[in-house]
């Protein structure tokens, strides 16, 4: 399977701590995140990677070149913002795959992809990876019935549930179905108004999680991560 890595943020929340590097290569434990993250998609069986870069992208290219870790790394570079939609219909084009694996780069989901790969391959159609938490407040409910995504609530309703955990398998025609050109949010112009009409798949975990986005997980990551792959 292929996969698009979201990679293009320039980190706002993290400068204080980390102001010269994109987030996603944000050391963890003295290794850029994104290390860790094609490692895993690797291990699961992604031959082929998409690095979706925008700010710094000098500065990811040539740290993984055309390869890296036993996948062929290419890369598309976003001249100006395109959103997150924008940007994963941009890296696909021209990709025939049905479905192609889309990552955000500055979060981490303690799953095994080769089984989430297994799942996409037991029925092809678009599915999301939900994370059940105890309060969904900050994150936003993600409401489900019959293994299908039914609803995408706003941030703010407490309580336990399911959240996105920011990984997708998804169609990469579905974004000129619904009209979507340009620059685009996957969650707000696709996945929230057109949930129902989408029939997206389930996968829930309650596998580690963490956004390194924000200062206090980029801190508990440093020992969480490297503990969560040691234990696998």
């Amino acid at each position: 399977m292929k996969a698009i890595i979201l990679a293009g943020g320039a980190g706002t929340r993290l400068r204080s701590i980390v102001p010269d590097l994109p987030k996603p290569m944000a050391p963890i434990a003295g290794r850029p995140f994104l290390e860790y993250l094609i490692e895993r998609l690797v291990r699961g069986g992604v031959t082929d990677i998409i690095l979706s870069v925008g700010h710094r992208a000098e500065v990811i290219s040539s740290h993984f070149g055309a390869s890296w870790g036993g996948a062929t790394i290419s890369y598309a570079i976003e001249s100006e913002p395109l959103g997150t939609g924008g940007a994963v219909a941009f890296a696909a084009k021209g990709w025939t795959d049905s479905l192609v694996l889309v990552v955000n780069g500055d979060t981490y989901l303690g799953i095994d992809f080769a089984d989430l790969v297994a799942w996409a391959a037991s029925t092809p159609a678009a599915g999301m990876v939900l994370r059940s938490v105890e309060d969904t407040a900050r994150y936003g409910a993600v409401l489900c019935t019959a293994g299908l995504v039914r609803r995408l609530a706003e941030k703010g309703e407490a309580g336990p549930g399911l959240i996105n955990a920011g990984v997708y398998l998804l169609n990469p025609a579905i974004f000129s179905r619904f009209g979507l050109t340009g620059r685009f949010s996957l969650e707000s112009d696709l996945l929230q108004p057109h949930a129902e009409a989408l029939r997206l798949r389930a996968y829930v975990t309650d596998g580690l999680f963490i956004d390194i986005g924000v200062p206090a997980d980029y801190l508990r990551a440093q020992i969480a991560i490297p503990a969560h792959i040691e234990g696998i």
